[in-house]
């Protein structure tokens, strides 16, 4: 059985992405303070409502230096791949956040439509323009590690809502200021929830796909069986599995099963192993080599087997 793991090509900049993280958080929880106040002293649903998106930015920044410090710590007896996955649920964790803030904001929103109170526009403008000139300088910081981890890249999707979140509550305290229709603050609110819901989707999906063990979205399972069984003497495949321990951070393990008396076992799994890294990345992988067929014609582990191509044996299965 060949087992092999390291760093490999994705191996993160943890500095630099803590670094970026720190600074964003102190970005936006101090402006989240203000645009709140901005929002509550002119009476601006869109300012409180993207002031409550920055909120749970600031909380996912927070989770993702938290996670990051976490997934340092070593492996253990009861925690064989140590920490790595706390940032899948800190992820997750803020995701559900969000949706629950929409809910929040649209019945507000509702109540607002039905009573249309009057609005400063010219506070909401300023406020809202110091907002976006918040969040640039977040997109900035972030925007070189949002590929590093999975918190990254939501904080960065969150702060980017968030921008275009000021640019629409712009626009309504100029249209306030210029027609007085201050209907168009709750409407406005409703499509930073619509930013807010297209923002947090692709994290909760993505989140939801690891933690149920699925294959990771930019590896071919059919391309990886295949492989396999490119190489010499490979006869069959089978409990071939691949998932994401965490981000950048890919695992493959399988049964290969080889003619009776095959002599150049070691030599097979140091080439699988080299072509699963180099081909896909994959830097943990577990290949355990048979030379029968007789635990997968046992049954064992068939709730996992997922049919593939497999070529004929050159020597008939044993009985």
């Amino acid at each position: 059985m060949a087992h092999k793991h390291g760093e490999g090509p994705h191996s993160h900049d943890h500095h630099g992405s803590k670094r970026s993280l720190f600074l964003s958080f102190l970005l936006i929880s101090s402006f989240m303070l203000v645009e709140a106040v901005g929002g509550w002293l002119t009476n601006s649903l869109a300012l409180l409502s993207d002031a409550g998106h920055m909120l749970t930015d600031a909380g996912a920044l927070a989770l993702s230096l938290l996670a990051i410090k976490i997934g340092e710590k070593p492996p253990s007896s009861t925690k064989t791949f140590g920490y790595r996955r706390f940032e899948i649920l800190a992820a997750l964790f803020n995701g559900l956040a969000l949706w629950a803030m929409v809910v929040i904001i649209v019945h507000e929103a509702y109540l607002r439509l039905q009573a249309p109170p009057e609005v400063n526009g010219r506070g909401m403008m300023t406020v809202a323009a110091i907002g976006l000139i918040v969040n640039l300088i977040a997109i900035r910081l972030l925007h070189a590690h949002q590929e590093d981890n999975i918190n990254i890249r939501g904080a960065f999707l969150h702060v980017l809502a968030d921008s275009l979140g000021s640019v629409g509550a712009l626009a309504a305290g100029l249209i306030v200021l210029t027609t007085g229709w201050t209907m168009v603050d709750p409407l406005i609110s409703l499509g930073i929830c619509l930013l807010i819901l297209w923002s947090s989707w692709g994290i909760v999906r993505d989140t939801v796909h690891i933690l149920l063990l699925g294959v990771p979205a930019h590896i071919d399972y059919q391309e990886v069986e295949e492989l396999i069984l490119s190489h010499e003497g490979v006869c069959c495949v089978y409990d071939l599995h691949i998932w994401t321990i965490s981000s950048g951070r890919e695992a493959v393990t399988a049964h290969v099963v080889v003619p009776d008396g095959f002599g150049s076992q070691n030599e097979l799994l140091e080439e699988i192993v080299g072509k699963l890294d180099q081909s896909f990345g994959i830097d943990h992988t577990t290949i355990q080599i048979e030379e029968s067929h007789k635990i997968r014609d046992q049954g064992i582990c068939s709730a996992c087997r997922i049919g593939g191509r497999n070529r004929s044996c050159a020597y008939p299965p044993e009985p």
